[in-house]
């Protein structure tokens, strides 16, 4: 199983979608983008995903981040699985949905063996570079949480631009609350002033107000 690399680009190809012919990374470069997949469409726990992100999407936007889905279903089948939603769940889905192929999931690494013939939950965030920045696998019982997806956006805007990372649970740490951790020092000087210009429990643990 090949997979994409935390750091690198993100594999090219092309693809059809329910909004016509894409090129990835190419034609997502200059926006923060979200590829998700899903085992199958006309299934519950897919259904309640799609429905999810599509509730989500006015906080997407506000981050500049795109969504894109994506299985090894044909177009026609996303469509009219859009179109049942709908018109039963009164939700329209507005982002593409990627007709995907077996060489697609290998290239993903969204075919798991053990796990079946259907892709599993993976989540891509790319950057607007067409970085790979955060990878997640969830296996097909268990759905996704939607707002840890649109955190991980945010926590990875926050830390480009401001070289900072973010704590367990940001904005809302047990420990430092809605706080950015500063990079621990690499030398003695630096050391000491991050004690006098930061909060902190050591040098090498030191946090501030976002």
């Amino acid at each position: 199983m090949s997979m994409p690399m935390l750091g690198e680009k993100f594999p090219e190809l092309e693809v059809q979608t329910t909004h016509g012919a894409m090129k990835l990374p190419g034609d997502l470069k200059g926006k923060w983008t979200v590829l998700f997949s899903h085992p199958a469409d006309f299934t519950p726990v897919c259904t309640t995903e799609f429905v999810s992100f599509q509730k989500h999407i006015d906080e997407f936007d506000a981050l500049g981040c795109q969504l894109v889905g994506l299985s090894v279903d044909q177009v026609f089948s996303h469509i009219k699985w859009m179109e049942w939603i709908k018109e039963k769940l009164d939700v329209e889905i507005t982002f593409p949905i990627i007709a995907g192929n077996d060489k697609i999931a290998e290239a993903l690494g969204m075919l798991h063996p053990a796990k079946g013939s259907n892709t599993v939950r993976a989540v891509f965030i790319i950057d607007p570079e067409g970085v790979t920045r955060t990878i997640l696998y969830y296996p097909q019982e268990i759905g996704r949480n939607i707002s840890e997806i649109v955190r991980a956006v945010k926590a990875l805007q926050k830390s480009d631009a401001e070289g900072v990372a973010t704590p367990a649970n940001w904005p809302q740490n047990e420990l430092v609350g809605d706080h950015v951790i500063i990079p621990p020092a690499t030398d003695e000087k630096t050391a000491k002033e991050r004690l006098e210009n930061y909060e902190c429990f050591d040098w090498w643990f030191c946090h501030k107000p976002q």
